[in-house]
């Protein structure tokens, strides 16, 4: 029996920068906090916590952990809409990269499985945009080192112009000789 793939479809389960705006850095990482992916599977967000802690053994502290009461009530005074919480009592839970994708072995819908897909493209999205601005960042550098050398130069002939001996008399307005060349002459 042969398995057929399905072609990837250029019409996308959900957008992009959806995903995107969901995505928080919190703890030095970048999590999706669970709300936010219980929106996206179309779950209820207590449905979702209560599958995880039915598996719990899958998500060790790097795939998943919980805000504390501090960085909830930051995280909700950041928000102006009390509704998105929806009266909630508990902190979220906040999932890395490879929690989401273990998410994937603990929902078996099919939305949860292209919804993971979908993330977990974007994911390889954001890091190859930061890569490409760590480039940028690198060769923004260079330029400013190499064009820090060339005005270097100009500004050291500006100083040696303005430090020029200036004991030397002016030469005197019109077509007369300087007077050293006057000495010459006679």
């Amino acid at each position: 029996m042969t398995v057929k793939k399905k072609k990837a479809s250029s019409n996308k389960l959900i957008p992009i920068h959806s995903i995107a705006n969901s995505i928080l850095f919190i703890h030095g990482q970048k999590v999706i906090l669970d709300a936010d992916l219980a929106a996206l599977y179309e779950v209820e967000t207590k449905v979702l916590v209560q599958s995880i802690k039915r598996n719990i053994d899958r998500f060790p502290e790097d795939f998943m952990f919980q805000l504390s009461t501090e960085e909830f009530d930051i995280l909700r005074s950041q928000n102006v809409t009390s509704s998105l919480w929806g009266g909630r009592r508990y902190p979220p839970y906040a999932f890395t990269e490879q929690g989401v994708a273990m998410l994937s072995s603990v929902l078996r819908s099919k939305r949860a499985v292209q919804v993971n897909i979908e993330i977990m493209r974007t994911f390889v999205k954001l890091r190859e945009m930061l890569s490409s601005n760590k480039d940028l960042a690198g060769k923004l550098n260079k330029l400013e080192k190499k064009y820090d050398e060339q005005f270097k130069i100009v500004f050291d002939a500006i100083r040696q112009l303005m430090t020029a001996d200036q004991s030397n008399k002016k030469r005197p307005i019109g077509f007369a000789p300087w007077p050293s060349e006057k000495a010459k002459l006679k």
